[in-house]
């Protein structure tokens, strides 16, 4: 690995390293470099950041970054931030292996420990395949679902964390970050008492997938229960007949008006569902990732799970 690394940072010396080149794309211009690998940790630290730092979301919109394959320029942007702001987990190992071929200490923020983490779960009803039932079957450590940004209260909890990295790094400008954040904190639990209203009024439904499930902290936050296709981080696969099956007689049995699905779904599984059983088909952002057009167009998490809140009033209220 080391030898790799070697190798691609003499290739980035002779490479251009400006605008979205490498896959980064790039938000702000000011003397703070903050490299963010997903979507969530990158809308976060631009929202606390301001204009105090430049921030680079690494793996490119519309992709996953459980295969994302880091460029050589983005392995000279990691080496040369001053911050590098990761979600943590399975799906990046690739940035585990990474930075154990860097010289020195690159100053790393990572989501998952900022919050409780859940580990993965597997509902009545997945599709799973033999690596990922639960780790004490199998003999290995349990998996832990990384998508804990879901959740209004933890994406506050994350975002004061970046707040106090970045003070400690730029002392000067702490007051800066941490009234950013407090604006910021204070739009999130506006956004989390807007859910628990609907949600409870809506006497805490059940949601049904027709995909994969990374929303586990959302449902955990709310005390809804939930039955879908596959667990949050399974690899894409034909539905069986069984698992759809399932998941009709699931709408039938709690008389669901919608089934969800998330974003870069095909659709499939719930157009099968819905030409069954009548109800409609949601889509329910997990803000893992966005397009490019949607970056260019200034999306936020904020944006997307207020979209998801007027998709849980149409789909419940």
């Amino acid at each position: 690995m080391k030898r790799l690394f070697a190798v691609l940072l003499i290739l980035s010396l002779v490479l251009p390293l400006s605008g979205c080149k490498g896959g980064c794309y790039e938000s702000g211009s000011g003397p703070l470099s903050i490299v963010a690998t997903v979507f969530p940790a990158f809308d976060f630290a631009r929202e606390i950041a301001g204009e105090q730092a430049s921030v680079c979301l690494l793996v490119p919109p519309g992709s996953e970054s459980h295969s994302f394959e880091p460029t050589a320029q983005d392995i000279l942007r990691i080496q040369n931030c001053d911050l590098l702001i990761c979600n943590g987990g399975e799906s990046e190992v690739w940035l585990e292996d990474m930075l154990e071929g860097m010289e020195g200490d690159i100053p790393i923020l990572v989501m998952m420990d900022c919050v409780q983490a859940l580990e993965e779960e597997v509902k009545e009803g997945m599709q799973v395949q033999a690596h990922e039932h639960d780790g004490e079957e199998s003999g290995h450590e349990p998996e832990y679902d990384e998508h804990v940004w879901t959740s209004p209260r933890n994406a506050a909890l994350i975002s004061q964390a970046i707040s106090q990295r970045l003070s400690s790094i730029d002392p000067d400008n702490a007051e800066y970050y941490s009234s950013r954040s407090a604006a910021y904190c204070a739009s999130l639990l506006s956004l989390d008492e807007d859910f628990a209203r609907l949600l409870q009024e809506a006497g805490r439904p059940t949601m049904i997938f027709a995909d994969r499930f990374p929303v586990r902290y959302f449902v955990e936050e709310y005390g809804l229960d939930y039955y879908a296709a596959y667990p949050g981080c399974a690899e894409q696969a034909e539905p069986s007949a069984r698992t759809v099956a399932f998941l009709i007689d699931k709408v039938r049995q709690e008389h669901t008006p919608a089934v969800f699905y998330i974003e870069f779904s095909n659709q499939k599984m719930a157009d099968v569902i819905c030409e069954d059983t009548g109800c409609k088909k949601l889509l329910f952002h997990s803000c893992h990732n966005v397009t490019r057009q949607q970056l260019e167009e200034g999306v936020s998490y904020l944006g997307l799970m207020r979209g998801n809140l007027e998709t849980l009033k149409e789909a419940f209220g």
